[in-house]
């Protein structure tokens, strides 16, 4: 188990901390377990590129293969940002970014910080306007060429911030005692209206969009 538990070290540390989930793990912990099982190959991190494989590989002992093209495609890295003319203030993007990259409140413009965004992309798909966009960030470098050993590191850390911030609200939550029917129903109400401000904002936008005019 110990010995098990070095491997996970290992391979953790040759992963470039991007959890973008490409691989089809929850993080990039997971994926390290996973290939310490053998559950997983180590072929499945595009962010990572060839180079990813050929570390892998010397960690695991297993031979190098090419990258497995169902979980991505090695290319270079890219940077996201919010256009201010278009963001609603969801904060479903904030909630989505795994390293806290991104930055703002409910009903604000929001911001990704960039020298914090793993090009993960996992804001993409929740931004319900489409407000979103991207850009190349390291020219023709791909793989760990693109990303280095010290910013995979800083993303490590800040996920795992997140995470602790995340699990210690959810366990206080659970703490929190419900003594009345009042009480009770805070939770789907404060949620009811969270929707209905982001269904009036999307309203809004859609409008804005279709005469020509940016928010």
């Amino acid at each position: 188990m110990n010995s098990n538990f070095k491997q996970v070290a290992l391979i953790l540390d040759a992963l470039p901390q991007t959890q973008c989930t490409r691989c089809g793990y929850a993080d990039c912990a997971a994926y390290a377990q996973a290939i310490a099982e053998g559950q997983a190959g180590i072929n499945q991190c595009a962010p990572g590129g060839q180079q990813g494989v050929v570390r892998l590989a010397a960690i695991t002992g297993l031979p190098e293969m090419p990258l497995n093209p169902e979980f991505g495609s090695e290319g270079p890295r890219f940077m996201f940002f919010v256009d201010e003319d278009w963001c609603i203030g969801c904060t479903l993007c904030l909630d989505a970014c795994p390293v806290d990259a991104i930055v703002g409140s409910n009903k604000r413009m929001h911001t990704v910080l960039e020298a914090y965004c793993t090009g993960c992309a996992r804001c993409l798909p929740v931004c319900p306007v489409d407000c979103i966009g991207q850009e190349n960030a390291s020219g023709s470098a791909t793989g760990w060429d693109a990303w280095s050993q010290e910013q995979a590191e800083t993303a490590r850390q800040r996920y795992a911030l997140k995470s602790y911030r995340r699990l210690s609200g959810e366990a206080l939550r659970q703490k929190v005692p419900q003594t009345s029917d009042t009480e009770g129903h805070a939770a789907p109400a404060v949620q009811a209206h969270k929707s209905t401000v982001i269904a009036t904002a999307l309203a809004r936008a859609r409008a804005q969009y279709q005469s020509g005019t940016p928010r």
